[in-house]
């Protein structure tokens, strides 16, 4: 375990003081690692724990330290982090072995001085453990500050969702977010039933079960690493939430269709739509950065789809090339992604409340450049990946005031589930329906 407390502090570090993306680093560490099952799951906890509970963390941590943080050296500060969290918060970790063998760590990385520091510090953590948790939780704190500390989740944040959904089901949110995120599977019909997936799994040993709202979709358990997993390399399969699931069949491309797909890295509904189309007709997948692309042909190749043709270009660029010409244009818009906090461990903590006003902005001018290349009869699907009205419901209500041609219809026409609301479009929440947050609207061109 020494040797996965010390890369986890290392990715801590990165996260935390250079800017790294936890589950880029994360995977990086892991693939240049040989670590078994085990070490993989315990380190993947460290990282990710430590860095959804950064505010709770560093609260607890200035208990004991009186020093700046920003004083301490980068991989000092992370060993205090992932020390502190496994102490107050990873139950089945021993203190004395948090302590033990986070100081043998640091006797890599400082002098004698500072390793007694950090001995001293988390032997006091462990020691004034249960009066800390008691502050933490007392109720003389404002609800938002108790739910911040208890869920780690940033205050404004907390406080926001108060706002708009009540103490009780912004807990019940947040709790979802702490969870191990589920693996989940989007079968590739063009190879392979979803039948015939899961079968093909259980004989490898893996748990999974059919999704109950996502026609492709497998619920795994215990998958493991992705690492030399064969149904994903050999195309039979791609790893995607149930919610991202529904975005294409809402959208029901027809064979032969021509679809636009905006916003579409890395691909995952581009692919969706090429296999619902049975790889026939035409899919334009644009996006604006050129790495991206390239993510999008890798997928499409693997999965046995020729007819997705990328383009770099700006969404709000392409009625240029492709006025009134689409049968079906995606608009998966930028969003502050807080549907999804569960899977981006750093996300919470890299949004302000001025950041959220940021995004409807630029979603409207988007989706009114993008419904441009739509042809009538047409379909304009729009998504999102959070929970946030303003760049859901609220983009659409402004763009339809302002596009009296199109007409907003049942979201879940398409769907094996009726899900939509009396609004006709689809609210996914975390703790009322299992799985991410996500919005998806679908409206029709009548005319010109």
């Amino acid at each position: 375990m020494d040797k996965v407390r010390e890369t986890a502090a290392k990715i801590i570090a990165e996260v935390t003081d250079k800017g790294a993306y936890a589950n880029i680093a994360l995977a990086k560490a892991i693939e240049g690692a040989k670590f078994d099952d085990r070490d993989r799951r315990f380190l993947t906890e460290l990282v990710y724990g430590s860095i959804k509970a950064t505010d709770t963390v560093d609260f607890i941590i200035k208990k004991f330290v009186s020093r700046p943080q920003n004083k301490i050296p980068p991989m000092i500060r992370a060993l205090l982090k992932e020390g502190a969290y496994q102490i107050f918060f990873m139950d089945k970790v021993p203190p004395s072995a948090a302590v033990n063998e986070t100081v043998n760590i640091a006797k890599k990385y400082a002098h004698l001085g500072t390793v007694k520091f950090v001995n001293a510090v988390l032997r006091n953590m462990a020691r004034g453990k249960e009066e800390i948790l008691a502050d933490m939780a007392d109720e003389k704190r404002p609800v938002g500050e108790r739910l911040a500390f208890r869920y780690f989740a940033p205050q404004w944040l907390v406080e926001h969702w108060c706002d708009t959904f009540g103490a009780e089901e912004t807990a019940q949110m947040l709790e979802y977010f702490n969870r191990e995120p589920k693996l989940t599977l989007r079968a590739n019909a063009l190879k392979i039933s979803r039948e015939e997936l899961t079968e093909k799994l259980a004989a490898m040993g893996v748990v999974c079960r059919p999704s109950e709202i996502a026609a492709e979709g497998i619920v795994c358990e215990n998958a493991g690493g992705l690492k030399g997993f064969s149904p994903l390399r050999d195309g039979l399969c791609y790893v995607q939430s149930e919610s991202s699931m529904l975005v294409a069949r809402v959208a029901a491309p027809k064979s032969g269709d021509f679809v636009i797909d905006a916003c579409a890295a890395p691909g995952g509904k581009a692919t969706h739509m090429a296999e619902i189309m049975g790889n026939k007709g035409k899919i334009v997948a644009a996006d604006i950065y050129e790495h991206k692309l390239k993510l999008i042909n890798d997928n499409a190749k693997r999965l046995g789809i020729d007819i997705i043709e990328t383009l770099l270009v700006d969404a709000r660029e392409l009625y240029k090339n492709y006025a009134d010409a689409a049968d079906v244009v995606l608009v998966d818009a930028p969003c502050s992604g807080l549907g999804v906090l569960g899977h981006k461990a750093d996300l919470r903590h890299n949004k302000s409340l001025d950041d959220l006003k940021k995004f409807p902005p630029l979603q409207r001018k988007i989706l009114t450049k993008a419904a441009q290349t739509l042809k009538v009869g047409g379909k304009l699907v729009y998504s999102t990946c959070t929970v946030e009205d303003a760049e859901n419901l609220g983009v659409v209500k402004s763009f339809l005031a302002e596009n009296e041609n199109f007409v907003l219809i049942d979201a879940d026409e398409n769907l094996p589930k009726k899900i939509a609301d009396g609004d006709k479009v689809i609210r996914l929440y975390p703790h009322r329906h299992n799985t991410d947050g996500f919005f998806i609207a679908c409206m029709r061109k009548d005319k010109e």
